[in-house]
């Protein structure tokens, strides 16, 4: 039964069930009024958009009108470890706090489970490839043997509960699968699939705790064999949900590379071996199709190149590939009808050929115009993508045609409180929006510093100068320190200079990303307690570092997307075509949405309390600059490193970790 707005207030209620069930509950109203809103949405089946703060809980305040609504609920995460934490710990701890049990079941995508067709097939193909390489054949078979024990115990076949092969190494990709190489109901181990029996038991429960990658392939594919989460869905709640944009334009996009050519070749190759079949056309048809792979990597040059700047070379060969894959669906058509094998063999080649087909069209094409596309060199090849420029409208579509009550939620959605880019991303019309800022105290836990007599970011010397400004900061603060960048050089400068300036002696311990697994990373910045780490990319969003370990967030310049990104630039002449502002209309909003995230980092509880140095000179020189500064939670602004020492002195010495007098009485005097 729906709960009202007095049954939910009752519930968050200092002498409430939550506060006597869950050890350090405490009330917070803004957590309130969002439970309201959702509670109100799931009953009038309202689609709604909630910008939630810092520290509301949102997780609490969706969850816990969703286990009362009575209603099948898919709860979609940006990440596999949001996931986790929702459905290890969040649902249960709620539910059972609440009494209200529910049955819960969380599903990934295919990539997440072990497949047993695949794992035997990538036995048999290292059998095969016994005399290539000894260290690697080595390597390969010790993997192969810890994940078919593996195979043998696990219940789920989660490849997440195998810690010991990294969920990056490439093995998984020979022992999971995908929509294009599944067998589907034709798999002679189809009863034991553990991607089937992870869709059955999501079918049967009440709450289902997907990801946005598989939000959006429920949405877009029809898998013959498995049937669809969403048409049983009665509420979607989608969970940080300003990476849905990102997320849908890769699946309404597509992409082929040499790695899948490789595998299907390598795949073909096995099947023939391991039925012994003489097929000496269609051996010969792949060996020529990998030739062709080949030829094509050593002809791309360039690290990215759109469509019309492919080089004459890789252009002809692209040509010389799709014509090779072409070769293999003739041959394998012979062999398709009788054997469900290489039908699905034959069917996964001419998906690949119709891509590549399409990569080739010329932009008069309706479709293709509506994108772009952009060939991308790597180590192990290349890889060719198109993109959609606008989402909105499929997006929108998507949504429509399921009639479940949608609702989003992100701490980044609104620009200063205003949704309306979010909104025209992803197509929604008519929503409801509620901005609930965060309940912390940054007017006193919280500075924001922004140093002076910094160059202008498009200056060789800024990084370093970012690095010279953070030193006196870091010395104030006993390391406990992020140092953000909006290029992988900016931070390999940075580290570079950092090492160089301080030797041997290194006053805190020095984290930079690339060197070693994040999470390892993380987990040594939290341990160690006074370290200084250099991140990038990802360490913007979804990093949590509670307590004393982190007290400074450093941010070398706004984060404007990458001007020669392919889809961004094709998505500015777009906006530019139909007579808008693409930088007022695109890149400022998306910066603005990147550097809340970037600043969120900071205060990550009640107790903690920070600097956050923003060495932008942009922020106050350019009248967009309030925007930024706008959107940002309301904390006091200096441009005094006097006052920023002061602030962490003041609040390292009420927790006990006063850093040096001595430190601080030569920053104070500088």
């Amino acid at each position: 039964m729906p709960l009202s707005k007095d049954d939910i207030a009752e519930l968050f209620a200092p002498d409430g069930v939550l506060a006597v069930n869950i050890d350090g509950f405490t009330l917070r109203q803004e957590q309130v009024a969002m439970a309201q809103v959702v509670g109100q949405s799931l009953a009038q089946q309202q689609l709604c958009v909630i910008e939630a703060g810092t520290g509301i809980g949102k997780t609490f305040a969706y969850l816990v009108p969703a286990l009362f609504a009575g209603k099948r609920i898919v709860v979609s995460t940006g990440t596999k470890t949001l996931q986790d934490q929702l459905f290890r710990r969040d649902l249960p701890l709620i539910a059972g706090a609440l009494g209200r049990p529910a049955k819960v079941a969380i599903l990934k995508g295919r990539a997440n489970y072990l497949c047993l067709h695949r794992l035997e097939m990538a036995e048999r193909a290292n059998a095969l490839e016994a005399g290539l390489s000894r260290t690697r054949h080595r390597q390969q078979t010790q993997l192969l043997e810890r994940i078919r024990r593996f195979a043998m115990t696990t219940q789920r076949g989660d490849i997440s509960e195998l810690p010991t092969v990294s969920d990056a190494d490439p093995i998984w990709q020979s022992v999971t699968s995908t929509r294009e190489n599944c067998l589907g109901v034709d798999c002679p181990v189809f009863q034991r699939c553990h991607v089937v029996a992870a869709r059955r038991e999501a079918q049967a429960a009440d709450v289902v705790v997907v990801n946005h990658h598989l939000l959006m392939a429920d949405m877009m594919l029809k898998e013959q064999g498995f049937g669809d989460l969403l048409p049983g869905a009665d509420a979607i709640v989608v969970d940080e949900a300003h990476q849905l944009p990102e997320v849908a334009e890769q699946f309404l996009g597509f992409s082929v590379s040499t790695r899948q050519i490789q595998n299907l070749c390598r795949d073909v190759l096995v099947e023939l071996q391991t039925q012994r079949i003489d097929a000496e056309a269609l051996v010969g048809a792949v060996n020529g199709l990998e030739r062709s792979v080949a030829d094509g990597a050593d002809t791309l040059q360039a690290e990215r190149c759109e469509f019309a700047q492919w080089p004459s070379a890789f252009v002809e060969s692209f040509g010389a590939v799709a014509g090779g894959v072409q070769s293999v669906v003739d041959q394998l058509a012979a062999l398709a009808s009788n054997e469900p094998v290489f039908a699905a063999l034959c069917e996964r080649t001419a998906e690949i050929g119709r891509r590549m087909n399409a990569l080739q069209e010329t932009s008069d094409d309706a479709s293709v115009a509506k994108g772009v596309r952009w060939a991308q060199s790597t180590r192990q090849g290349f890889s060719v993508h198109f993109a959609p420029i606008d989402i909105a409208t499929q997006l929108q579509a998507m949504i429509q045609k399921h009639g479940a009550t949608w609702i989003f939620t992100s701490a980044t959605l609104s620009i200063a409180g205003d949704f309306a880019h979010y909104l025209q991303r992803v197509g929604i019309e008519d929503a409801r929006t509620h901005c609930y800022g965060s309940p912390f105290d940054y007017e006193n836990q919280a500075l924001m510093y922004l140093p002076r007599q910094l160059d202008d970011p498009s200056s060789p010397h800024h990084t370093r100068q970012v690095v010279e400004a953070a030193l006196p900061v870091l010395e104030a603060s006993g390391g406990r320190a992020f140092l953000l960048f909006t290029s992988h050089r900016a931070l390999r400068a940075a580290a570079t200079y950092l090492q160089e300036r301080w030797g041997n002696e290194a006053p805190y311990p020095l984290l930079v990303q690339g060197d070693i697994p994040k999470d390892l990373l993380l987990q040594r910045f939290r341990e160690l307690g006074n370290a200084v780490l250099l991140g990038t990319g990802s360490f913007w969003e979804g990093v949590d570092v509670k307590g004393t370990a982190l007290a400074v967030v450093v941010i070398d310049k706004l984060p404007f997307a990458v001007p020669d990104d392919p889809v961004m630039k094709a998505r500015l002449a777009a906006i530019e075509q139909r007579g808008g502002n693409p930088f007022f209309e695109e890149q400022i909003p998306q910066a603005v949405l990147a550097l809340k995230q970037g600043v969120g980092r900071l205060i990550r509880d009640s107790a903690d309390f920070g600097v956050v140095m923003l060495c932008d000179r942009r922020l106050t020189s350019r009248s967009y600059g309030r925007v930024f500064l706008n959107s940002l939670p309301p904390m006091p602004r200096t441009e005094k490193l006097a006052d920023v020492t002061a602030f962490l002195h003041r609040h390292l010495s009420a927790v006990g970790l006063s850093p040096q007098t001595s430190a601080l009485r030569a920053i104070g005097e500088s």
